[in-house]
């Protein structure tokens, strides 16, 4: 857990993301990402140089038309004493059910963006802090690359106008890998996915080519987040 909050700590100073008297909405899914992301916020703010406050968001699509079982999530919000808001949705229903979606994975996460973004907005929060790391970075700059044709990825910092909010994404110079066993160690309290369309995403094929290219060309993810901030793109 230490290297991870010193991976964010970095990312934090040299983005601006976090200004004293900051309320952070913190996007937990449930899975291994999103949960060290809360949990090294929580840790981080102990003496991080400016004070700021955690809430933590969790939109449930309700897969199967059940309510997904949160209790180890509200456990671990308690033990680092923060605020912890579950919103109950019918996003599957929709999805799967109501307009059968090919391919679900775009409009759904556009859908729970939307639904965090309300959520963060009405709990009084003036930033939204995502679990996207290093690899979904150089993941995204590959899809857009090559589907459809732009020099792109996310931006480590994200202004929305409409919402008058910043997204922000403090993990971004940790790898997958560094992530993951930040959260194994700590034995976070991970929420198994439900979603029928689990490793299936063009995402998964994605990470597969990268996979595969790195037997070839090595750090390849790490050469992709090079080229960003060297070409200043997407806000790199």
């Amino acid at each position: 857990m230490q290297m991870l909050m010193s991976r964010m700590r970095a990312a934090m100073q040299k983005y601006d993301m976090i200004n004293a008297g900051d309320k952070i909405a913190v996007g937990v899914s449930g899975g291994k990402d999103s949960l060290a992301l809360l949990y090294a916020l929580a840790e981080i703010r102990r003496f991080y140089p400016v004070k700021y406050d955690i809430t933590a968001l969790s939109v449930d699509p309700r897969f199967n038309n059940e309510d997904g079982d949160f209790s180890g999530i509200e456990t671990l919000c308690k033990e680092l004493q923060v605020e912890y808001i579950i919103k109950r949705t019918e996003l599957a229903h929709i999805i799967f059910e109501e307009r059968k979606e090919k391919n679900p994975c775009s409009l759904c996460a556009r859908m729970r963006r939307g639904i965090l973004h309300d959520m963060a907005k009405e709990a009084g929060c003036n930033k939204l802090a995502l679990g996207h790391h290093m690899d979904d970075a150089a993941e995204t700059f590959m899809m857009n690359l090559l589907s459809g044709g732009t020099a792109e990825s996310f931006r480590p910092v994200t202004y929305l106008s409409r919402k008058d909010m910043y997204v922000i994404r403090p993990m971004i110079f940790a790898t997958e890998k560094e992530v993951s066993s930040a959260a194994r160690k700590q034995e976070l309290p991970v929420v198994k996915s439900r979603c029928p369309n689990d490793k299936e995403s063009e995402r998964e094929n994605i990470k597969n080519l990268l996979l595969s290219l790195e037997k070839t060309y090595p750090a390849v993810k790490e050469k992709i987040i090079g080229a960003l901030q060297k070409g200043q793109i997407s806000g790199w």
